[in-house]
């Protein structure tokens, strides 16, 4: 009894030993057979940096076609100043009725601003004072030593630039104009009441065709609406500067009473 009892055992310790040993060799092969992708996130090696993309060159070729754009749609320097300003000297020449009485030569100061709507197109307006010195003849009729004669324009209308090249152009002017004719008689030995001869009516001092009674006939004062037109030549000093000749032909009228000059200036213009 005792014999079969050991034999029973010693059969149940190795069953045991067997059993362990299978499950240990099966732990062995599952391990042994995990992949990467199985293992822990300890036991996976360390991720490798990825490399850099490379740009596509067709790509920045694209991307930088928009600006290449927007560079090419840029617009040109703008080849004029939107306004100008001018200011010349010279003398006038008379003529028509103005020139039985006032000779030529006299001075002439002229101020002027422009806006410029294109390269060829703006609007102008000058105000220009013209002397008109009397001549002997006339101060014969108006039977006085001496005397001042001078206009007060002001003109305005357009003004058509010609570029002609890169330093020479000219241009055209024309409108409508005001003019103030004034002057005085040092003296004179005209008798009032008087009938008016030729000066006298120019001079614009008849009241009904005969000297003032009151012997206001010594100062003239006349307001003239008429026109203008004229050209210039004009030389680029450096940019935004130039010179220029002017010649204007200037007609103003107040009823059967004319004004007529023309006026011939050298100046800047900025």
């Amino acid at each position: 009894m005792i014999r079969k009892f050991a034999t029973v055992s010693r059969f149940r310790v190795v069953l045991a030993l067997v059993s362990l040993a299978t499950i240990l060799a099966g732990a062995a092969t599952v391990c042994a057979q995990q992949t990467p992708a199985q293992q822990s996130p300890a036991q996976q090696p360390p991720a490798q940096p990825a490399p850099a993309q490379q740009p596509d060159a067709q790509t920045s070729s694209q991307e930088a076609s928009p600006e290449e754009s927007t560079s090419m749609r840029r617009l040109k320097p703008r080849e004029y100043k939107n306004w100008n300003f001018n200011a010349a000297v010279g003398a006038n020449n008379t003529t028509g009725t103005t020139k039985l009485f006032a000779r030529g030569g006299g001075l002439v100061g002229d101020a002027g601003v422009a806006r410029n709507y294109s390269k060829y197109f703006g609007l102008r307006a000058d105000f220009q004072f013209d002397n008109l010195p009397l001549r002997n003849s006339a101060l014969g009729l108006a039977q006085a030593p001496s005397a001042t004669s001078y206009v007060y324009s002001l003109m305005v209308g357009p003004i058509i630039n010609i570029p002609a090249s890169k330093d020479w152009g000219g241009y055209l002017v024309f409108g409508p104009d005001y003019l103030h004719r004034g002057g005085k008689l040092d003296s004179s030995t005209a008798i009032p009441g008087a009938g008016c001869n030729s000066f006298f009516i120019w001079w614009g001092a008849c009241l009904s065709n005969s000297l003032p009674t009151n012997g206001k006939f010594l100062s003239a004062s006349q307001n003239d609406y008429g026109y203008y037109f004229g050209g210039g030549v004009t030389r680029k000093l450096r940019p935004h500067l130039e010179i220029y000749a002017e010649y204007r032909l200037v007609h103003g009228k107040q009823g059967s009473i004319t004004t007529d000059f023309r006026p011939i200036t050298l100046g800047l213009r900025w």
